[in-house]
């Protein structure tokens, strides 16, 4: 699989673009989800002495899509930090939450958005391709101050980074490295998982 880089032109200055199998056909997924209105089902009652949540707290059950798209009518643009959790795409399927995008809901959805060209995605496209119309939302879900911190490994950190450019290239993206309390080793730093 080959990926290749456009620069375009914007407020004339070279942005990097990022293309890949299917993208063509999520850049504007997040158009088609359905909006769906959340039912509120139970909660949980505090003790009086806790502070109140102007919002209030919420556990949403369903597709993270369809769950995103129905926070936007009351929270666009109002979200001051969101924290962002994807499969790291390392391979590993044998646990519980699937690591390597092969899913079979995520094939599932893959085979219908992308269509035929899904028999030909790498576990990088599919990836981009499930990952891309969640940023796109979140995004819209962000204050203008606000910021989004993503928990990622190795194997798509350059992408993420690239789509985040694409998607946020007027925001300051910056890479942390996080430091175990083993101490550092003596030709760099300990291999973590994010």
């Amino acid at each position: 699989n080959v990926i290749v880089y456009k620069y375009s032109h914007w407020k004339e200055q070279a942005m990097p673009t990022l293309h890949w199998i299917g993208k063509e056909k999520v850049v504007a997924h997040h158009h088609d989800v359905p909006f769906k209105v959340l039912q509120h089902e139970y909660e949980f009652s505090a003790p009086e002495d806790t502070p109140v949540n102007s919002t209030g707290n919420r556990i949403i059950h369903g597709d993270n899509l369809e769950a995103l798209k129905a926070l936007l009518p009351e929270f666009e643009g109002r979200v001051k930090c969101i924290y962002l959790d994807p499969p790291y795409n390392s391979g590993n399927e044998g646990w519980v939450y699937n690591d390597n995008v092969n899913d079979p809901h995520i094939s599932k959805w893959l085979g219908e958005i992308v269509g035929k060209e899904d028999e030909d995605l790498t576990r990088h496209d599919k990836w981009l391709c499930m990952i891309y119309p969640r940023l796109k939302l979140l995004g819209k879900l962000l204050d203008k101050n606000g910021s989004l911190v993503i928990s990622i490994g190795h194997q798509e950190v350059f992408n993420l980074v690239q789509v985040c450019k694409e998607l946020f290239g007027h925001k300051q993206i910056t890479c942390v490295t996080v430091q175990s309390s083993g101490g550092k080793p003596s030709r760099g730093f300990n291999l973590q998982h994010e």
